[in-house]
């Protein structure tokens, strides 16, 4: 089992990356579109890898995933941002890439994610 929080404000862009998880091994996935959302949505049912935009429309992605670490323990994350330079460094660190989205790569990360 691998429960996947994808905190992404934009939905077609959420819907493609839950997709890519689901391909790649996820059993379950919950979407968040706001930092607020998101730190609910990990309480309710603990991911066990975080997809993560960094700015969203209503708070920071990274944010989202500090207070997520403060409250259910660390679990791998990976940013896919169409800003990489905010998250060089990312506070917690976590694999990072920029959009467009390239699947392949982001499926390969996801899968050693999972692997660890």
């Amino acid at each position: 089992m691998c429960h996947v929080l994808v905190i992404e404000d934009e939905w077609l862009l959420a819907e493609y990356i839950s997709d890519i998880v689901e391909r790649a091994g996820a059993t379950s996935i919950d979407t968040a579109t706001t930092e607020a959302e998101a730190i609910k949505a990990a309480i309710a049912h603990k991911p066990d890898v975080i997809m993560s935009d960094v700015v969203l429309a209503a708070g920071h992605g990274p944010h989202a995933v500090q207070t997520i670490f403060a409250k259910c323990g660390e679990v791998p994350v990976i940013f896919i941002t169409g800003t990489p330079a905010d998250c060089h460094p990312c506070n917690p660190p976590g694999v990072v890439f920029g959009k467009p989205i390239n699947e392949r790569r982001v499926m390969e990360a996801f899968r050693e994610a999972i692997a660890a």
